[in-house]
């Protein structure tokens, strides 16, 4: 009995040091600030998610990943369109603060980011992806001293080819992404975020930049196109007639994209649990802008409507498992400091960006009640003769409100009209809900800064070199 009762000692004392793996004795050292993990996918709508309502896409692991989160319903990108939002997440500042509000423009080295801040307060950073913030050519090498303190460095400024594309690393060499690149992408960042836990001695940060599910939609590896037959796609119903048809060929590859994507996220977390790092792992997904998909017979984005400004935003807390949704409306530029709180670290001065760590946690929304949301500078696949032009709008939890340069434009009321199809502008008997937006609008240009001026003005004040489309000449 002595002798079972050794054996049955020596047993236990050696599953105790198997659990102790080095993963498990590195993240006890690290435990004063959680690691985070930042997925960012490209012009992934709200909408397009099973959690979302969307009972044609099929998500089940964001879905449950939004179970155990803390989810924002009225998040909206504040420049909906890829280089102005993806420098608003990084900075915590709006793209008339730092110049970024068109695309292919240069983040300056002297801007302070995310990355900066936290490797100053010692993390390993990592990115791995999609950047789109250098503005010296979308397939130009990216020098270490203008990747703002990511020591790891996988990246390519900007592709829409995500099968066998290229990324550099350290030096001026092209690598290749075996395969669809996301998968490859997540597969690298679960590489990087293990040799950490085993063998670092910091907390770390890894941003993880997908290119999907933005176009070209019929791209993705064809067991998951094979999964979305367009005849059997339900529409928005602010897609026009004429329009039905290619809106289902399009969404069908869209929706294959956000299903290869959600087989990645399952990847990431399934890592997370078997390493026993998500009880200290701020996990954090949003997407810089969505995609309007032939709603109201437009394309892509820039635009004011909810599927264009409107981006999925999920915040899952280390070690919680919340499952709650809030309403306040947040803004891409708060995505920092809402990071850096939560991490216990003071955020910059000068951030546009509001804090919502302790409303998470039952505390006070930190806004007015509004989102700002902007067109600066149309270009692109929003060039004036597809309808571009410069706006200001808000966007509260009921109601969307927007302005041209020649006046009001837009007025929605999003709980009765939820595809925004009656526009209540200049009806008499909304010219005081009309005037109540308009006063509020005008109170936060006045807030920030904001004169409203014409596209011109702000290109020539950054002295930056467009075409006739309106699109940044990258020899600038």
């Amino acid at each position: 009995m002595r002798c079972r009762s050794l054996i049955i000692g020596i047993h236990l004392a050696f599953c105790a040091l198997i659990r102790l793996t080095p993963a498990h004795a590195a993240q006890d050292v690290s435990s004063r600030k959680p690691n985070i993990l930042l997925i960012m996918a490209d012009q992934w709508r709200a909408d397009a998610f099973g959690y979302a309502g969307n009972r044609d896409v099929q998500t089940p692991a964001f879905d449950q990943f939004a179970r155990e989160s803390v989810r924002f319903t009225n998040a909206v990108a504040s420049i909906p369109v890829c280089t102005p939002s993806r420098a608003a997440l990084l900075t915590g500042r709006r793209g008339l603060s730092t110049g970024m509000f068109m695309n292919d423009v240069p983040l300056r080295p002297t801007q302070v980011t995310l990355p900066d801040v936290l490797s100053e307060e010692g993390y390993a950073t990592a990115f791995i992806g999609k950047w789109h913030v250098d503005g010296h050519g979308r397939s130009s090498f990216i020098p270490v001293d203008r990747r703002h303190h990511f020591s790891y460095w996988r990246g390519l400024e900007c592709t829409h080819d995500y099968n066998n594309s290229f990324y550099y690393g350290d030096a001026p060499i092209k690598r290749t992404w075996k395969g669809y690149d996301a998968e490859a992408q997540t597969q690298r960042a679960i590489k990087y975020m293990r040799h950490q836990a085993r063998h670092g001695k910091k907390p770390f940060f890894v941003m993880l930049s997908w290119g999907p599910p933005h176009e070209p939609y019929q791209t993705a590896p064809p067991r998951y196109r094979k999964m979305y037959d367009p005849r059997t796609i339900t529409l928005r119903p602010n897609v026009p007639p004429d329009h039905r048809a290619l809106a289902q060929t399009q969404l069908a590859g869209y929706y294959a994209h956000c299903t290869a994507l959600d087989d990645c996220l399952s990847r990431l977390r399934l890592f997370l649990k078997e390493q026993d790092l998500e009880r200290n792992t701020l996990v954090v997904f949003t997407s810089d802008h969505g995609d309007m998909i032939e709603s109201h017979g437009n394309q892509k984005k820039q635009q004011p409507w909810d599927e264009s400004c409107c981006v999925p935003m999920l915040f899952r807390l280390p070690g919680q498992s919340l499952g709650k949704t809030l309403a306040a409306p947040l803004v891409t530029e708060d995505i920092m400091p809402t990071i850096l709180r939560l991490c216990g670290i003071q955020p910059p001065a000068r951030l546009n960006g509001c804090d919502f760590s302790q409303y998470m946690v039952g505390g006070k929304d930190p806004t007015d009640g509004a989102a700002l949301v902007l067109c600066p500078a149309p270009f692109g696949q929003w060039q004036r003769k597809l309808g571009g032009k410069e706006y200001r709008a808000i966007r509260t939890t009921q109601y969307t409100y927007a302005r041209d340069l020649m006046g009001p434009w837009l007025l929605y009321d999003n709980q009765a009209d939820p595809y925004q199809m009656n526009n209540l502008v200049d009806r008499p008997e909304y010219a005081a809900l009309q005037k109540k937006m308009d006063d509020w609008l005008q109170k936060k240009l006045k807030q920030t800064r904001d004169r409203f001026e014409p596209a011109a003005a702000y290109i020539r004040r950054y002295r930056y070199d467009v075409d006739a489309t309106g699109t940044v000449n990258y020899s600038q």
